[in-house]
Formats: structure tokens, C-alpha cells, sequence
């Protein structure tokens, strides 16, 4: 990989905390409750803890329902939660005189996996939820209040060849240090009986864990992990000061990185076989583009990660690509399966006779220079976590370089971390995925009521969508209703008229940068116009082919350079959103049904055109959908009523119900359910139909 002479910057500071407690919140709050608003504070400041990092406790006197007397309960938080966001249910409750008896049965390090079959029989008033690894390490030490959180700035000691004296300079013996072992019960042995030991200590350091501490109440507990990571922070910050990051930046940001992000993001993303379609996340954060730029990239990053939150995420090491390489397809699959195949080589070295099955071999994070940071996963959230966790990563080896030699994690204990038993059982209780899952979606004329139904349908299933429209407005208060509903990590809009080659474009590189591909594309931009041949313009006639049949092409084939890409991963799909008037001739509407007429023969042409790379192209023609429908909002209500001769009011709607067959309504989201069915593996061997969802029309039977 070639590396460019450049100017050396400074180093990126770490964030540091301070107390966001507020007494009078803190007034109204029971025990359990105070647990939870602390939890929360610190669950929610990303420069104390990471999404899913960390956990809390209390030990709280309950009301034992089987006896009534008054017991001792530890509530701590429950596997899998976040403190950041979690509730009350998603504390484990369970009698701390219990989980204290439980040393009976502690033989040495090898019960850690049985001590964790224990734990659910001090579950106190039958709370389901499972208690997490790190649940000892709160019920071994004797104090009310813990908090084991593990942000950048205290991983970076506790991964540094230089962590343990700067622990000592920082605190002056107040915060211990235990070397590293892995979460269990043993670990919770080791810290409790270092604390009888050191009665003045006030907290431990876990190399390569983080920190934990504790108090008598919940806002000294909270306060005292604030300081000790603002303690932490300024420390390192003085420290990086003295020499540039990572040896000094070679490689500067590539002013045009977007663009390679979208134009990298599905070559890499095609090249990913084996299991479920994947989804990217990008981001070129200023922490990214100081590490891929720098001297000490290469080395770094072979390296891995440190903190077990974050290997779980982010695998044993990222891909790093040479940015003169990018547009090179054989390079990238030459890349891609010397991971896979170096990743197979890790898991034959270190598994174990009980070890599960070996998972997807690609690599989850692709580190370019001068671009930035790429990470895929089977879903939206996780691929932006992954590299969230990978920018936690790397702010860990900047500190933990400033002050010493960079410390991951032993491969041997990486591995048995990612094929822990335990981690495979969590894995193996997950949900099955729903069915469109890491399959990605465009669909044009998303702020309409045929688009926006489209949109919903393919979200609830899994699915994420980019929204097109020409109506700016429109469409954001779309996308923002869908963020609230499905979650913002899965939408994303662009503002994009049909008609503007650029525009759609600009619109397909959004959808490949902010996802990394397209699986599904739904042209639905559409207008509608009425008028006797002879009050037809050249206007008019140009401005309905211009959306309704150069606007389906211009679509199609910005399509098709990123669908070329998943043949290998059971192709893609385009869906026409065509019109029971591009097959059945329709009285004052020659320019709208001769162009929805072209757009129709236009999906057949690009099914043979697709076949050979997966791509299937087929068309839904609607019939009458007025409820919902921004076309019928306007003059096209009052054209159609006229040409038929009846009011443009209800009795417009009454015609089209009675002169279907089935004398039913249709709706945006009866149009909705075609798309999903053609855009789905459901119709995994069908290309080149069309489908009347128009509750039936004789003239538009398909001949």
C-alpha cells in the first residue's frame, strides 16, 4: 500500500465528562428508579460508555413475596440492555443472599461457565430477565452502589504496555489494577478479594475491561465514575500533546471520499457471499481519517481490538485496502477471500473440541486512507454500531499508544470470547431476521401515497429504504415519520426529480453510501394528465414520457450497475408501478396511457436485459386508487370525472368501485402488497409480468 509524505496534525483529544445529575429529578425517585436514572445518565454520555457497554447495580431491601420479610436484592443490569436506554425491566433482580451461597459451588476458572447455570435460581419475584456474566463482579463486592463502564479514555490505560504506572500517577493508589481475565465468576473472586485486601481502594481497573468503582449512594456512585473518566481523559490529553498520533499522518483526506464510498461500498458488498445479504455504513469521521492517514495504520490495525465489547463487534482485525487500488474488481475479490481464508486459519488454530460451527467469514470493517471507515453487517443498526465500536477502537489505541505499546487482545482468548458458549447461546435466542432483512430498497415518488405505502411495507419487513421525491418537504416529513416508526438507522431521503439525469444519480449514490447497494428498486414517480388529443400540447405530451417512461429509464439504469453486483447473492429486483391504462386504452388520456404504455414494454426490455446478472423486472398496474393519492388530489380527479361525465366528489369514487368486478375499493396499500410480493424471494423465479391489482378489468387482462 502506498503511503504519501504529509503534514503531521494534532491528535484528536479525548472528550471529557462531567456530572449531568440533577437533584431534583433524583427527589422523586424510588431506590430502584435512582438505579435507573443513574444508569441512564451514564448509559446515554457516549464519552462515558458505548451502546450496550457497562453495567450498573444497587442493592435494594425488598418485600419477599413468599414470606414478607424484608431481603436483600441485587439489581443489576440484565444481559443484552443498554443502560442508556433501558427500563426497569431490563434490570435482573435476584437475593443477594443467594448469589453470595453460590461460592459453594466455585470450584476454580474452569466452573466459570457452570457458575453462570446458577444464577437464575436467585432470580427474586420470578423476573425473566436473564442475568448477564458480569453479574458477580456486582455481587461478590459488599458495597450498595457499582458501576463497571469501560469509555475510550480508561480502555486506553487499560490496553496500554504503560497503563498500570499511569493508573498509579493518576490516582496514587485510590484505583487498584487487576490484569486481564476474562468476565465470570472468577473475575469476580479476583476483584473481591483484591478489595479485602487494599480497604482503601476506590476502584479497580480490569486490564483490557475498563474500570469499576463504587459508593454508599447513587449520586456519589455516579459522580465518582464521571471523575475517574474526566481523571482518565485529561490525563491522556496531556500525554498526546507530546507527539503526533499514530507516528503523523501520511495519506491527507481524499477531498472526493463520498463518492468513493459510494462507488467502493457495493463492489465490496458483492464480493461478500455466503449467508445473508449484507448492509454498510460509512463514515469518515475526523478519528477515521487520522487513523487510516497515519504512519502507523497498517500496524496498528493488524492488531485487532482490546475491550471485548468491542472484538464482539467488530471481529479479529479489519481489512485495510490501498486507496490506488479502489476501482480495480480483481484486487477487491483477491482481498476479500484472503480474508475469508485467514479468518478460517484463526478459527482452525484456536477452536476447541466444543467450539460452535465457524460463522461468516467476511470481514465487518474495511479501512481505507484517506476515505475512512466501511462496516457490513446483516442489518443497518448493527453495521453502525460495528463502526462506532471500531471509533471507540480507535481512540483506545491512540491513548493507549500515547503512554506506552498498544495492547489487544491474545488471539487465543479473542477467540474463545467471539465462540464463547454462552455468546453462542445468546446468539442462537435472537429472533429469526425478518424476511427483507439486509435487502435494500429505492423507491421513487416516496412522498406519494402509492410510494410511501410501498415504503412502509418494505420496512416492516426488515427492509432499508431511501426515499425519492421532488418535493423536498414532502418527503422529509415522510422520512421522519418512518424514523420514528421503524427507527432512523433504516430511512434516508433524497430530493430527486426523475426527469434530471443528475438528480438520480445523485440519488443512487446516496442509497450506495448510506447502504452500501440496491437490491430492490421501485419506480413509482408518476403524474397524470387528461385531455382530447386535440388539447393535447407538445408540453403535455413531453411532460408525461418525460416522468412516466425517460424517468423509468433514467432509474432503471442507475439501477443496474449496483444490482449487477449481488448475482452471486440471488439477484435484485425492479418493480414498474405501471397504470390499468398502459394495457387498456382509456378515453382523453393518450399521453398518460401511451407513456405508461412505453414504461410497461420497457420493464419486458430490461427483464431479458437483466436476466443474465439476477435482475427480474416486473410491473403493478393499479387501477383508481384515489383514497391516499396525491395524483387524485388534483386536476387529474376533475379530468377523469369529466371524460366519464359524473361529479369529480364521491360519485367519482362510486364509478371506479362499480365498474370493477370485484366492486371493491383499491387502496395504496393494496398496490403495497404486489410490490413487496415481486420485490421479495417469494417471486424469486418470476420476471417480466405484470400483475392488476385494479379489483379486476376485464379490458386489462393480460393477452
Amino acid at each position: 500500500m502506498n503511503m504519501q509524505n504529509s503534514v503531521s496534525s494534532a491528535a484528536i483529544p479525548f472528550a471529557v465528562p462531567t456530572s449531568r445529575w440533577d437533584d431534583g429529578i433524583a427527589a422523586t425517585l424510588s431506590p430502584a428508579e435512582l438505579l435507573l436514572y443513574r444508569s441512564n445518565l451514564l448509559g446515554s454520555d457516549l464519552t462515558v460508555t458505548n451502546f450496550g457497554g457497562g453495567n450498573t447495580s444497587a442493592k435494594i431491601q425488598e418485600t419477599d413475596p413468599l414470606n414478607g420479610e424484608q431481603v436483600q436484592v441485587l439489581w443489576v443490569k440484565g444481559s443484552g440492555g443498554d443502560i442508556g436506554s433501558m427500563k426497569l425491566d431490563g434490570f435482573s433482580t435476584l437475593y443477594q443472599e443467594k448469589l453470595l451461597g453460590l461460592e459453594k459451588h466455585y470450584g476454580g476458572p474452569d466452573d466459570d461457565d457452570k457458575m453462570v447455570g446458577y444464577l437464575p435460581h436467585c432470580t427474586f419475584n420470578l423476573n425473566p430477565r436473564a442475568a448477564s456474566i458480569d453479574t458477580p463482579l456486582h455481587s461478590l463486592l459488599p458495597f450498595a452502589h457499582v458501576d463497571h463502564v469501560h469509555p475510550d479514555a480508561i480502555i486506553a490505560l487499560a490496553a496500554s504496555s504503560g497503563g498500570e504506572a499511569a493508573t498509579k500517577e493518576i490516582w496514587g493508589g485510590k484505583i487498584g489494577w487487576l490484569p486481564w481475565k476474562r468476565p465470570g465468576y472468577t473475575l469476580g473472586v479476583q476483584l473481591r478479594d483484591f478489595v479485602k485486601a487494599n480497604p482503601g481502594v476506590e476502584g479497580v481497573m480490569l486490564a483490557g475491561h475498563g474500570i469499576i468503582c463504587w459508593a454508599d449512594t447513587a449520586k456519589s456512585c455516579y459522580e465518582h465514575t464521571v471523575q475517574l473518566i474526566a481523571d482518565a481523559a485529561n490525563y491522556l490529553n496531556t500525554k498526546l500533546g507530546e507527539k503526533p498520533a499514530f507516528g503523523g499522518q501520511v495519506v491527507s483526506p481524499n477531498p472526493d471520499r463520498a463518492a468513493i464510498a459510494a462507488d467502493l461500498m457495493p463492489r465490496l458488498r458483492g464480493l461478500m457471499t455466503g449467508g445473508r445479504t449484507k448492509v454498510g455504513h460509512y463514515s469518515d469521521d475526523a478519528e477515521a481519517l487520522e487513523f487510516v492517514g497515519s504512519a502507523e495504520f497498517l500496524r496498528l490495525a493488524a492488531l485487532g481490538t482490546s475491550c471485548p465489547d468491542h472484538f464482539l463487534r467488530t471481529k479479529i482485525a479489519p481489512l485495510p485496502l490501498d486507496p490506488a487500488k479502489l476501482r480495480d474488481d480483481a484486487y477487491l475479490a483477491e482481498q476479500i477471500a484472503a480474508y475469508r481464508d485467514m479468518y478460517a486459519a484463526y478459527y482452525e488454530r484456536c477452536k476447541r473440541s466444543s467450539s460452535p460451527a465457524m460463522r461468516d467469514a467476511n470481514p465487518i470493517v474495511v479501512l481505507v486512507p484517506g476515505v475512512g471507515r466501511i462496516t457490513f453487517a446483516g442489518d443497518k443498526t448493527t453495521a453502525r454500531l460495528a463502526g462506532e465500536f471500531y471509533g471507540n477502537a480507535i481512540n483506545v489505541m491512540r491513548g493507549a499508544e500515547a503512554i506506552g505499546s498498544y495492547i489487544a487482545l491474545d488471539e487465543q482468548e479473542a477467540f474463545d470470547i467471539e465462540y464463547w458458549l454462552l455468546e453462542e447461546a445468546k446468539l442462537q435466542r435472537m429472533p429469526k431476521p425478518k424476511p427483507l432483512v439486509g435487502k435494500i430498497a429505492l423507491v421513487t415518488g416516496g412522498a406519494g401515497g402509492i410510494g410511501a405505502a410501498t415504503a412502509a411495507r418494505l420496512l416492516s419487513d426488515g427492509a432499508c429504504v431511501l426515499l425519492a421525491d421532488r418535493d423536498a418537504n414532502a418527503i422529509e416529513e415522510v422520512r421522519t415519520g418512518f424514523a420514528k416508526q421503524f427507527g432512523k438507522d433504516v430511512i434516508r431521503a433524497a430530493v430527486c426529480d426523475v426527469t434530471d439525469e443528475a438528480q438520480v444519480q445523485a440519488a443512487f449514490d446516496d442509497c450506495a453510501r448510506e447502504f452500501g447497494g440496491l437490491d430492490i428498486l421501485v419506480a413509482n414517480a408518476g403524474i397524470a394528465s387528461s385531455a382530447p388529443i386535440e388539447e393535447t400540447t407538445v408540453a403535455l405530451w413531453r411532460k408525461n414520457y418525460d416522468v412516466l417512461a425517460e424517468g423509468y429509464f433514467l432509474t432503471a439504469r442507475a439501477a443496474f450497475p449496483l444490482m449487477k453486483r449481488m448475482k452471486e447473492q440471488g439477484g435484485a429486483s425492479i418493480v414498474f408501478i405501471g397504470s390499468k391504462n398502459g394495457v387498456a386504452a382509456a378515453t382523453n388520456a393518450s399521453a398518460y396511457a401511451s407513456a405508461k404504455a412505453a414504461a410497461n414494454h420497457l420493464a419486458r426490455c430490461l427483464a431479458l436485459e437483466g436476466a443474465p446478472f439476477g435482475i427480474r423486472v416486473n410491473t403493478v398496474n393499479p387501477d383508481a386508487v384515489i383514497k391516499g393519492s396525491k395524483i387524485w388530489d388534483g386536476d387529474w380527479r376533475k379530468e377523469r370525472a369529466g371524460a366519464h361525465g359524473i361529479d369529480s366528489g364521491k360519485e367519482l369514487e362510486e364509478h371506479y368501485r362499480q365498474r370493477s368486478m370485484l366492486k371493491r375499493d383499491v387502496l395504496p396499500s393494496d398496490i403495497a402488497e404486489a410490490v413487496y410480493f415481486l420485490a421479495g424471494d417469494t417471486s424469486a423465479k418470476s420476471t417480466g409480468n405484470m400483475i392488476n391489482v385494479d379489483a379486476g378489468n376485464a379490458q386489462a387482462f393480460t393477452r
